[in-house]
């Protein structure tokens, strides 16, 4: 196992769109203005924000990422999911059947979606030749040590492999694992383990 940092990215709550439900939420023949870069090439968040409606409470300004998804995907956090009263699996990104429904409410109209609400699977994104430096195959689990020398330095177990040449290197996971580690987007972790 190279002895390579590699950069942590935070995931906070935010929304994918399918074009049909941009079109519905914002309008036909409108587009997203890009905010700012995120680290992934060709992803941005954009001006553009939703609320969320659940059961039980409401979490209103939730960010768009753009460009648009085949299907509309919502990443939240399991906090997120016991202020809205939903139970949101842990998956992979894509993998939406039998997730939540949730209300999501935009200028324009308010979408009543049947599933696509997910606790995104923690994971590190790889470029292909990042991939074959550190041994890796798409698919793989590693071990990650996040907050190396703080108080609440831990290592977090099956973290799932992403391989593309579309990916830079980068360790996400959700706002409730980054503050159970006390780490913040730039800061770096460590694998320790390559598979089981």
């Amino acid at each position: 196992m190279p002895d390579i940092s590699i950069p942590v990215g935070v995931s906070n709550r935010h929304v994918h769109l399918s074009q049909e439900h941009w079109e519905l939420l914002f309008g036909k023949g409108t587009e997203p203005r890009k905010f700012k870069s995120v680290v992934q090439p060709g992803f941005y968040a954009c001006y553009e924000t939703v609320d969320l409606v659940g059961p039980k409470g409401k979490i209103g300004n939730v960010r768009l990422i753009a460009p648009h998804r085949p299907q509309t995907q919502i990443e939240i956090s399991k906090t997120d999911a016991a202020v809205l009263g939903i139970r949101p699996p842990v998956r992979d990104s894509g993998k939406l059947d039998g997730s939540a429904g949730i209300r999501v409410v935009g200028p324009k109209a308010t979408l009543e979606l049947k599933q696509g609400v997910i606790l995104a699977k923690r994971h590190v994104h790889f470029a292909p030749q990042e991939a074959k430096q550190f041994g890796i195959q798409e698919g793989d689990y590693v071990r990650v040590r996040a907050g190396i020398g703080g108080d609440r330095e831990l290592i977090f177990d099956r973290v799932l492999c992403r391989i593309s040449d579309k990916f830079k290197l980068e360790f996400h996971l959700d706002t409730d694992e980054a503050n159970a580690c006390m780490v913040k987007t730039g800061d770096e972790v460590r694998m320790v383990q390559n598979g089981y």
